[in-house]
C-alpha cells in the first residue's frame, strides 16, 4: 500500500513493499508513482490517478517493476483520500501481486476463508453426486493444493446401503483436477475408474484407519514403491517429490471415501496445520456428499417403485395399436397415483384402462399399485368392465378403513371381432373417440362416483360401435386441468391434437403431441395417457359356425375345423384342433344343463376359430355354468376332457356373456411369436420425459 500526494509522488510506503515488489521503502518514497510501472503502462497509471480528482476509485491490471529488474502483473487500485486538503487531492495505491509458488499457501487464514466461505455453499447446493464432487475439487484446487481427486465407495455411487468397510473396499474416482491442466493427471488417475487400492500404500491406510494420512514429502523411492505395488508406472513419475494429504470423508460415523490432495514440487509442503484445515473442509464436504448420496438413493428408490408399479409392457390384439405417456407431477417425487394398462384378452379383445388415485407421492403410488394389480387380475378373470369396477369399489372401501383414499377409473374392453367397445367409468373424465375421418366426440358413459366413495349411482357400462381406424384416448385430469386453465379449455386443447389425418398419422407422434406444452408447468398434476387405434380383425381370420345341440354336431365341427385350417395353411394343427373342438362341444352339450342327457342341452352352440398371433378355438353356449378342471379317478368314466384341453393348449379359460358363456383355448402357431412386440423403451417410464 502506497500513499501518493497531489503531484503523483509516493510519500508513504507500507512495510511489505519489499516482499511484494522487491523494492525497499527508501527506494520508493519521493519518486513519481509512474516509476512503479513499465513505460507502456505509465499512461494507464496516470489515468487512474487523474480519476482521483473527481473522487472516483479505479482499478487496472498493470505490469509492475520489481527491484531485480523483472516485472509482475499486478492489480493496482487507486483510492481517493477523504478529508479537507488544500490543493490537489492525494490517493492510496493498493498493489496486489500473485504469491510465488513457495509462498502460495503461506497464510492459513486466507486458505481457511477461501475453503469455508462462499465456495462451499456454492457447490454444496447441488444434490447430484458427480456435480458436487466436481464443485468440491474446483474449490480445493487452487486454494489448498495443486491437484486433487475425490474417491467414494462404489456402493454409494450405486445408491445402495453404505456400511462401514475396510481398506479392501471398492472405490470409484468421481472427480479429478489440477491447476495447470496437465493431462497426465487425468490419464493416470481417470475419472470413473473403479478400483481396490493395494496394501502398503497410503491410500489403503486412510481406508483402514479412517484418519488423515500426511506425507510431507514423497521421495523418489516412495513414489516408485507406490507405483510398483499399484502396478501403475506413470503414478511414480507424477508423485515424485510431491507433498500429499489424504483426507477421509466421514458422515454419520461412516467412511464414504477420501480426497487425495497433492502439492507438486516448488510449492510449500503440507504441515500439520494444513491437515487440520483440510479435515475441517473434508468434514463439511462429507455432509454434502452424504446429502447427494441420500438424494440419489431416494431417487433410485422412487424410480424402482415406479418401474414396479407401471406395467412392464402393453399388450393388445394384432389389429390394435397402443401408445402411452406418463409424466409425474413433481421433479423430486417421480411417482404418483396415475396408472394405465392395456391387456390383450382371449378372443381378440383388449382391456384399456386408465386410473387416478387422489393425492401424490409414495402413498398414492402404493394404493395405485394395489388397485392396478387387482384390476389386472379382474381383467384376466374376464369380468365385464362394470363388474370389475364394482369389485374395485369394494376394495377401495376396505382400504379406506386403514387410510382414506378414493380413485377414479375408466375401463374399456374392445372386441376386434365385432368392432364393439364396452366402457364403464367411476368418476373419471369422458373418453375421447376420434373417427377415421377426423370427427371427434367425448363419449357419454353412465356416471358413477369415484371408487371408494360411498353412495351415489351404481357403476354401469355402455357399448359403442367403433369404425375401423378410430383412435380411442383415455387420460387423467392432469392432462386437461391445471391451476391457470379451465378444464373445458383443456378438453378443447386435447381435441385439437387430433385432426383429419388421425387414421394415418403416426401413433408416436400423436402420443408426443398430447403432452406438448405441459412440461413447462411445474405445478401440474400427474399425467397418464393411453392412445389406441382400433381396428377389427380381417374377416378372413375369423370363422364361426352355429351347431345344433346334437351329438352329430361334433363330427360336423371336426369337418369345419379341418377345412378352415387347410385354407389357412395350418394343417399341422388339424389333429389337435379337431380334438379340442370335439371336447369343448361335447362338454357344452353334456354339461350345459348339469345332466347327462345329450338331447336336453339348450340349442345355439357356436364354434369360432380366430387366427391371431395364436390360434384360438371358442365354443359359445347359453348356459351360465362354468366348467372346471378336475382330476378324474381311475374308475371314473368322465372328467378328463378339460385335462386333455389343458395339456394340448398354451392356455384355456372361460368367460360369461350376457346370454351364456364362452369356453376357449389357445394354441401356438408354428413360426409365430405369441407375445406382442416389446415396446421401444426398456421400461414404460423411460420415454415419459421425451418430447
Amino acid at each position: 500500500m502506497l500513499g501518493v500526494d497531489g503531484a503523483h509522488r509516493v510519500v508513504q510506503c507500507g512495510p511489505n513493499a519489499e516482499a511484494v515488489i522487491g523494492r525497499a521503502p527508501g527506494d520508493l518514497i519521493g519518486r513519481p508513482a509512474a516509476a512503479l510501472v513499465t513505460e507502456d503502462a505509465k499512461a494507464d497509471l496516470e489515468a487512474l490517478l487523474e480519476a482521483i480528482s473527481q473522487g472516483q476509485e479505479r482499478t487496472a491490471v498493470l505490469p509492475v517493476r520489481r527491484g531485480d529488474g523483472g516485472t509482475d502483473d499486478a492489480v493496482v487500485t487507486a483510492q481517493p483520500m477523504v478529508g479537507e486538503v488544500a490543493g490537489p487531492a492525494g490517493a492510496l495505491l493498493f498493489v496486489r501481486v500473485a504469491l510465488p509458488p513457495s509462498e502460495r499457501y503461506q497464510d492459513p487464514a486466507l486458505m481457511r476463508r477461501a475453503l469455508m466461505d462462499d465456495p462451499l455453499t456454492r457447490f454444496g447446493a447441488s444434490l447430484d453426486l458427480d456435480q458436487s464432487a466436481r464443485g468440491l475439487v474446483d474449490v480445493i484446487v487452487p486454494h489448498y493444493c495443486t491437484t486433487a481427486s475425490v474417491l467414494v465407495l462404489e456402493s454409494l455411487v450405486a445408491a445402495d446401503e453404505v456400511h462401514a468397510e475396510s481398506g479392501s473396499a471398492v472405490l470409484r474416482r468421481i472427480a479429478v483436477t489440477s491447476d495447470d491442466n496437465d493431462p497426465r493427471w487425468t490419464a493416470t488417475f481417470p475419472v470413473g475408474e473403479v478400483l481396490i487400492y493395494p496394501e502398503g500404500t497410503p491410500y489403503r491406510e486412510v481406508l483402514d484407519t479412517a484418519r488423515p494420512v500426511h506425507l510431507p514429502h514423497v521421495s523418489t523411492q516412495a513414489a516408485g514403491d507406490i507405483a510398483g505395488k499399484w502396478r501403475r508406472g506413470p503414478a511414480g513419475t507424477l508423485l515424485d517429490g510431491v507433498s500429499m494429504v489424504l483426507l477421509p470423508l466421514i458422515a454419520r460415523d461412516t467412511l464414504l471415501g477420501f480426497i487425495a490432495c497433492t502439492r507438486v514440487p516448488g510449492f510449500r509442503r503440507f504441515d500439520a496445520y494444513d491437515v487440520e484445515i483440510g479435515m475441517e473442509f473434508a468434514a463439511r464436504a462429507a455432509i454434502v456428499i452424504d446429502n447427494a448420496r441420500l438424494f440419489s438413493r431416494e431417487r433410485a428408490t422412487a424410480l424402482a417403485l415406479q418401474r414396479s408399479l407401471l406395467p412392464n409392457r402393453l399388450t393388445a390384439p394384432s389389429s390394435v395399436e397402443v401408445r402411452h405417456r406418463y409424466l409425474p407431477g413433481s421433479k423430486l417425487v417421480e411417482v404418483g397415483g396415475d396408472w394405465y394398462e392395456s391387456i390383450a384378452l382371449p378372443g381378440a379383445r383388449a382391456a384399456l384402462i386408465v386410473g387416478d388415485v387422489a393425492g401424490h407421492g409414495v402413498r398414492a403410488a402404493v394404493t395405485m399399485g394395489r388397485l392396478r394389480t387387482a384390476l389386472h387380475t379382474l381383467a384376466n378373470l374376464e369380468l365385464p368392465p362394470a363388474d370389475a369396477l364394482h369389485v374395485m369399489h369394494e376394495l377401495m372401501i376396505e382400504l379406506g378403513e386403514q387410510e382414506p383414499h378414493f380413485a377414479t377409473c375408466v375401463y374399456a374392453v374392445y372386441d376386434a371381432t365385432t368392432g364393439s367397445l364396452e366402457i364403464a367409468s367411476a368418476g373419471h373424465l369422458p373418453p375421447l373417440l376420434v373417427g377415421p375421418d377426423g370427427t371427434k366426440e367425448y363419449l357419454r358413459v353412465p356416471p358413477a362416483p369415484p371408487l371408494g366413495v360411498v353412495g351415489g349411482a351404481a357403476i354401469e357400462s355402455r357399448e359403442f360401435a367403433v369404425e375401423d381406424g378410430s383412435v380411442f384416448v383415455i387420460y387423467t385430469d392432469g392432462l386437461v386441468e391445471n391451476r391457470g386453465r379451465d378444464i373445458d379449455d383443456g378438453l378443447d386443447r386435447l381435441q385439437a391434437v387430433f385432426g383429419e389425418d388421425t387414421a394415418t398419422r403416426s401413433m408416436e407422434d400423436m402420443a408426443k403431441a398430447t403432452l406438448a406444452g405441459v412440461y413447462a408447468d411445474h405445478h401440474r398434476d400427474d399425467i397418464a395417457v393411453l392412445i389406441s387405434r382400433l381396428k377389427r380383425l380381417p374377416a378372413d381370420r375369423v370363422a364361426s359356425w352355429t351347431l345344433p345341440a346334437d351329438p352329430a354336431a361334433v363330427r360336423r365341427a371336426r369337418g369345419f375345423v379341418r377345412g378352415k385350417l387347410d385354407e389357412w395353411g395350418l394343417s399341422e394343427l388339424t389333429y389337435a384342433t379337431e380334438l379340442l373342438a370335439s371336447e369343448l362341444i361335447t362338454n357344452a352339450i353334456r354339461y350345459a344343463t348339469g345332466g347327462s342327457d345329450l338331447r336336453a342341452a339348450p340349442p345355439g352352440i357356436e364354434l369360432r376359430l380366430l387366427r391371431e398371433r395364436t390360434l384360438v378355438c371358442e365354443v359359445l353356449d347359453r348356459s351360465a355354468a362354468l366348467p372346471r378342471l378336475r382330476h378324474a379317478s381311475d374308475d371314473d368314466e368322465n372328467g378328463r376332457g378339460l385335462l386333455v384341453v389343458s395339456e394340448l393348449t398354451r392356455r384355456w379359460g372361460t368367460r360369461r356373456t350376457p346370454t351364456g358363456k364362452v369356453v376357449w383355448c389357445e394354441q401356438i402357431i408354428p413360426g409365430v411369436d405369441p407375445e406382442p412386440e416389446e415396446p421401444e423403451a426398456a421400461w414404460p417410464g423411460e420415454a415419459h420425459h421425451r418430447e
